[in-house]
């Protein structure tokens, strides 16, 4: 029997799957998908909480700028700080320059030791000031010139505070002024005086500098404590306490080597 022709072989399907129909075809292509509604309304309304807080802090009236509080002055005057202190009123409060303020204050209020500027919102800048205690007095002239517990003389004034000690600086022309300079020389005594015990600082009178190894203390009755330099001033300090325990009518203490101390009557 014949066997089908060639046109019948063309035109007959093929038992299994053709070439074509093995190939396997991928998966269709997604289509974006857009945001649900409600994430949509937190999106828009998360960007219009945004623009309507910077409008709040910057072009808004209700958080500027508008008073200075200062606290912590003695004898400065909250006036003084607030006019030093250069706050730009009627600006956003939240673009004043904290930091320009208390550079400010401190450049031009050398009595100012420290000072913070904080934001009071919505409307407020306060000024905490911490001011410098003069714990020795420099003669000039008829006047006085405050030295604080560093060292650094910080204002002139025409009347000496009470309780404050003067310092005679009589090392002008030792070899220690050229060595160490005056200002360190004024440094140790005020140094000194910082660590005295109560009982001696209560009685304390003046401070005299002649070198930087001899500082000498002079107390009320004529007593006198020779000190020596400003190191170890803790330990002297305690020997001072101990000495004039164990000789009350002494009026010549010397605890310039706290090891060795020594009392004597003048």
């Amino acid at each position: 029997m014949a066997g089908p022709t060639t046109a019948e072989r063309g035109t007959r399907k093929p038992n299994g799957p053709s070439s074509a129909g093995r190939l396997r075809k991928g998966p269709a292509p997604r289509r974006p998908r857009l945001p649900a509604p409600r994430l949509l309304l937190s999106l828009v309304a998360a960007v219009v909480l945004a623009g309507g807080g910077l409008w709040v802090l910057y072009g808004s009236s209700w958080v500027r700028a508008e008073r200075v509080e200062v606290s912590g002055t003695g004898v400065l005057t909250p006036r003084e700080v607030e006019d030093a202190a250069g706050v730009p009123l009627g600006t956003p409060l939240v673009s004043v320059d904290l930091d320009g303020i208390e550079s400010r204050l401190r450049d031009r209020l050398a009595r100012i030791e420290s000072v913070e500027a904080e934001r009071s919102w919505p409307h407020g800048i306060v000024l905490r000031v911490t001011e410098r205690k003069p714990v020795l007095l420099m003669r000039k002239g008829a006047r006085f010139v405050e030295v604080d517990a560093k060292g650094v003389r910080f204002a002139t004034v025409d009347k000496a505070p009470k309780a404050v000690p003067l310092v005679e600086m009589a090392a002008n022309e030792s070899p220690s002024t050229r060595r160490f300079g005056g200002q360190r020389l004024l440094k140790g005594a005020a140094l000194v005086v910082s660590q005295l015990p109560a009982r001696v600082a209560a009685d304390l009178r003046s401070v005299q500098v002649i070198s930087y190894d001899s500082l000498t203390l002079k107390l009320t009755r004529g007593r006198e404590v020779m000190w020596g330099n400003s190191e170890d001033g803790e330990v002297k300090a305690r020997t001072l306490t101990a000495l004039m325990k164990a000789a009350p009518r002494a009026g010549r203490f010397d605890v310039s080597a706290p090891t060795a101390p020594a009392a004597s009557a003048s």
